[in-house]
């Protein structure tokens, strides 16, 4: 697997190669200054992305501003600070906005609970047929798990027309 991500002092970049020029180049990201570096040498492109850190913090230092962080910890919720950068690094990593990024996140956590409460209910479904169609086709003992939920079934069963334990 490649990686194409660095961190340095708090500050992260993802290094893409640039066909036409035939260069490493990046940008700090998740700051709404605008610094890059770019370099030929593979073997010194980390060493760019640190000078560039390290200039952007000097040359705000001389102009008297405080440098940006990447992330503050607050986008309409209060999370973590740790969870902020987690997402945003993640978000950055698949190439989508923090906004996409949280989206995504919520609709699958909403669609993956409702698909296990859906598929929980279709096997209690399907082993209720089975019992109540006297088939002996069901396993002696059946456990459900979907998230928090687990349901599990032993059943006795007879060849005959009654079942008498469920």
């Amino acid at each position: 697997m490649m990686n194409n991500i660095m961190e340095y002092k708090g500050y992260h970049t993802k290094v893409e190669f640039d066909s036409e020029s035939m260069t490493l180049r990046g940008k700090i990201e998740g700051i709404n200054d605008y610094i890059d570096f770019e370099s030929a040498n593979i073997a010194s492109i980390e060493e760019e992305f640190h000078a560039a850190v390290d200039d952007y913090i000097e040359f705000c230092s001389e102009v008297g501003k405080e440098p940006e962080k990447e992330y503050k910890g607050t986008f309409n919720v209060r999370i973590s600070p740790d969870l902020h950068r987690k997402l945003a690094l993640r978000a950055f990593v698949d190439g989508q906005s923090l906004n996409s990024e949280v989206e995504n996140a919520i609709a699958s956590f909403i669609d993956n609970d409702q698909d296990e409460t859906k598929a929980l209910a279709e096997s209690v479904r399907d082993l209720t047929e089975t019992i109540r169609m006297d088939r002996p086709s069901y396993e002696n003992e059946t456990t459900v798990n979907s998230g928090k939920n687990i349901i599990q079934f032993k059943v006795e069963h007879t060849y005959q027309d009654e079942v008498k334990t469920l």
